[in-house]
């Protein structure tokens, strides 16, 4: 019987915490016995050895609890998943034996559009045209690798693993991983993810493979919130040109109303605000600037302060010759002549 590393883990430590706990009981009842034996050396002998099994239980808990949490990573590790999943998922898909009844049914069978739009699901997925011209790898993929089914979940841990995976998503969805592990990749080689939305292709990534021979992997898709329409989704994974895994979720209720798409209607508004930028015409009144000339004219009026030139008029204040009136005052000489 095979057991896989989950089961095989959880066995380990719940057998852990069995032992733990008789090593616990076994040790306080040996502290416990210890104390009505009469004899020293028995008593110290039970005594070592209850604190003996006491000090295993404790490093038992120690390993254990670092053995629950990282017991998975390190085996993931150590055993790279050998990935039974090889059952190729194109045995159900290809129900083309069950399409060959379109051949028996007559054309009065109305029903028929049911089985023609079967085989938009039902054939094997290939890569479109349109994405094939933007390979760029030039090594040849190995045919022998493994893809695991995918898992999503809106958030994976640090080790890549999904947190709370489903495949039901309410609106508003975000960001959104498919993660997967896979087995004998060859590096460089070409793969693709592509995202279908009720059969319509929504998103994909193809490139060269930048990660290693094994171990684990995502896709994922953040578009704008309200580009998450209602539906079912499916992802699918290739290498090359095969295709190697599928997954399936839904996503339901109304996604977010986008940003008010008026905004973008409004720049226009401001491009007729331009029309105001006209108004440079105006400008034109730089013409008033001229004006400045005739203020030049007007400094020249200082010109006129030269009329400091009547200061030449202290020359008047000669008048002080006059002043030689004071010679007539010998006038007082004129006193009585003797006769």
């Amino acid at each position: 019987m095979q057991v896989d590393i989950n089961s095989a883990i959880t066995t380990t430590i719940i057998i852990a915490w069995v032992a733990i706990a008789m090593l616990v009981l076994s040790g306080v009842r040996a502290l416990r016995t210890a104390r009505t034996l009469k004899f020293f050396r028995m008593r110290r002998t039970r005594i070592v050895a209850g604190w003996r099994m006491l000090l295993a239980a404790l490093v038992l808990l120690a390993f254990n609890l670092l053995f629950a949490r990282f017991g998975r990573d390190i085996a993931a590790n150590i055993f790279h998943p050998t990935i039974t999943p090889t059952v190729t998922p194109t045995v159900t898909r290809t129900p083309e034996p069950s399409l060959s009844p379109t051949i028996t049914l007559s054309p009065t069978i109305t029903p028929t559009p049911l089985v023609s739009n079967t085989p938009t699901v039902t054939p094997t997925p290939h890569v479109p045209l349109a994405i094939e011209v933007e390979f760029t790898s030039l090594v040849t993929p190995n045919p022998a690798a493994v893809f695991s089914p995918l898992l999503f979940a809106i958030d994976l841990d640090e080790n890549f693993l999904p947190v709370d995976p489903a495949i039901t998503f309410q609106n508003p969805v975000g960001h959104l991983y498919a993660q997967f592990t896979y087995d004998q990749m060859t590096p460089e080689a070409q793969w693709t993810a592509l995202w279908y939305r009720n059969g319509e292709l929504v998103h994909y990534e193809t490139k060269p493979w930048d990660g290693g021979t094994g171990g684990i992997g995502y896709t994922d898709w953040e578009p704008e919130p309200h580009l998450w329409l209602p539906g079912e989704y499916e992802v699918q994974i290739f290498v090359g040109y095969t295709w190697k895994t599928s997954g399936t979720f839904t996503v339901e209720g109304e996604p977010p109303t986008p940003m008010p798409s008026t905004t973008p209607t409004r720049t226009p508004t401001p491009t007729r605000t331009e029309t105001p930028t006209r108004t440079l015409t105006p400008t034109r009144t730089l013409t008033p600037t001229r004006t400045n000339t005739p203020t030049i004219t007007l400094t020249r009026t200082r010109a006129p302060t030269a009329t400091i030139t009547p200061t030449r008029t202290p020359w008047p204040t000669l008048t002080r010759t006059p002043t030689a009136t004071v010679t007539r005052t010998p006038t007082p000489t004129i006193t009585p002549v003797p006769n």
